[in-house]
């Protein structure tokens, strides 16, 4: 069984792969060996990068990548009018698309865990304004693309 703390890692870990590609255009199949290899579970340059869930770092990384025409357009649509995709920064971009594809595409991960992981992930490199369009764009995403499943949740917590 996986640990959460190891899911985490590999959501991060992903987001630094996802970046990485985008800025230097490498592959999926490169980015994949090259974090496996010289990143995850290691220290490099005085950070420590946590034992990561591999299998679900690699799922992350090439779902992004098989799906990403699909993934940008819904983000798209869930950002602000004036603002595509395309101009968001790259580490932004890189959180909201895997996000989006485990909203999109992992529907055996509770919606509102993804949120909050990837709004985690964000504090990890923003301070101000980022982690809320972060949570805005992928709740945005959430209700479209699992509709009632964030009502459902919400419903239930006054019951006792």
């Amino acid at each position: 069984m996986t640990k959460p703390a190891e899911r985490s890692a590999a959501r991060l870990a992903a987001v630094q792969a996802l970046y990485q590609m985008d800025v230097s255009g490498t592959g999926v199949i490169d980015a994949l060996a090259e974090f496996e290899a010289f990143w995850i579970g290691r220290e490099v340059e005085g950070i420590t990068f946590q034992p990561s869930d591999t299998t679900f770092f690699r799922d992350i990384l090439s779902g992004v990548v098989k799906n990403q025409r699909e993934i940008d357009v819904k983000i798209d649509k869930a950002l602000a009018e004036g603002w595509p995709l395309k101009r968001i920064e790259a580490v932004l971009r890189a959180i909201l698309r895997a996000g989006g594809y485990e909203l999109m595409y992992r529907k055996d991960v509770p919606a509102r865990v993804v949120i909050t992981e990837y709004v985690d992930v964000t504090h990890s490199f923003y301070g101000e304004d980022e982690p809320g369009l972060v949570n805005a764009v992928l709740d945005n995403l959430a209700r479209e693309a699992r509709p009632g499943e964030l009502e459902k949740k919400a419903a239930g917590q006054g019951k006792r």
